[in-house]
């Protein structure tokens, strides 16, 4: 019945007849997905039945810089945020994530690594750095040392390595 209503839907021209058409096929599903789907031998219902979100990852909401005991130092909130820099502010560039006054900001390049939000995945890359940046995924006990201009998708609970100072994903 859904299959019959949904190719009269395709071949009719008249918006008003689809819009109708359309509403019918929902309704079909539904009662279809509300008798269990075998032809309403069942008379269960299950609330939200074929309706149900699927899981999404905990949104990043901020970076917080740790010290060697992990204890917090410094914190910045990204969200809403789409881009960031992450380095040395100077004169010449500005950046959003400003670790120059860290312990090991001689290490740190002035635009050291970029994050950047895409459809609500959050990715680090380094930018050519001299020392290099790392990423140790939560659920691993080894850090990974990115290559300049490869994105790398990071995630909460996730440490990043802007040269030896750490960055707390949450």
């Amino acid at each position: 019945m859904i299959t019959a209503v949904a190719y009269v839907l395709l071949l009719s021209e008249d918006v008003h007849w689809q819009i109708a058409a359309a509403g019918s096929v929902v309704i079909c599903a539904l009662v279809h997905l509300a008798l269990g789907g075998n032809g309403g031998s069942s008379t269960r219902v299950q609330a939200n039945a074929g309706f149900r979100k699927p899981a999404e990852p905990r949104d990043i909401v901020k970076l917080v810089q740790i010290d060697e005991d992990g204890e917090p130092v410094k914190e910045w909130y990204i969200m809403g945020q789409t881009s960031l820099l992450i380095g040395k502010s100077n004169p010449m560039q500005e950046v959003e994530i400003d670790l120059a006054d860290s312990e090991y900001a001689s290490l740190i390049s002035s635009v050291h690594a970029v994050l950047n939000r895409v459809n609500q995945e959050w990715f680090i890359e380094d930018n050519d750095s001299a020392s290099g940046t790392g990423v140790r995924a939560a659920s691993r006990s080894t850090a990974m040392k990115l290559q300049s201009g490869e994105p790398c998708r990071i995630n909460s609970g996730d440490l990043l390595y802007i040269a030896n100072t750490r960055l707390l994903v949450k």
